[in-house]
């Protein structure tokens, strides 16, 4: 059986007992179920703001993942639970996350056989259009508004021809060639 994670409890403002450190392992234990020991380790600070106790956890866990959460109450036990509560949320979220990737991975079952390829590539031609001269900012108004994925024109300020495209990012590159 692989060793538990490791806590860190540090309190500020307040000091930590050994049952509050008690009471924090078993809420943590839960959190080790639902990770099936893949938690390395964790770290809970406790503090005191203005009367209410404010626990801050931070849970490394293998693949280089954190999960983090922070929760406030009156009533210290019940600011663990609640900051133990949204870790363990989050937990959650990332075992399905490896199981449906673990789902994913298998071999799928056999396929069919590759289509045969065709020849050659064709060249498909498209509608002659002439370069109208315009700016830049006329281009990209211009690109936003057709459906293409790019504008081909005539720099008005060089008089070269440039193309403006739509990148996979939402921004536009610009292709000018040397002259």
């Amino acid at each position: 059986m692989p060793p538990a994670m490791k806590l860190i409890v540090t309190g500020r403002h307040l000091t930590v007992t050994d049952a509050v450190r008690e009471a924090i392992d078993k809420r943590l234990r839960r959190l080790d179920r639902v990770l099936n020991d893949a938690a390395i380790s964790a770290q809970m600070v406790l503090s005191l703001e203005r009367g209410l106790h404010v626990c801050d956890l931070t849970v490394r866990v293998r693949g280089d993942h954190a999960l983090h959460a922070v929760a406030r109450h009156a009533r210290l036990d019940t600011a663990a639970g609640a900051v133990v509560a949204k870790v363990a949320k989050q937990a959650q979220k990332l075992t399905g996350r490896w199981k449906t990737r673990r789902k994913d991975s298998r071999p799928a079952a056999p396929a069919l056989p590759p289509a045969p390829a065709p020849a050659a590539p064709r060249v498909v031609r498209s509608r002659a259009s002439g370069f109208k001269p315009m700016s830049l900012d006329d281009a990209v108004l211009t690109l936003q508004a057709a459906s293409q994925p790019f504008l081909v024109y005539r720099d008005a300020s060089s008089d070269s021809v440039a193309i403006l495209y739509r990148r996979p990012d939402g921004h536009y590159g610009l292709i000018e060639p040397e002259a």
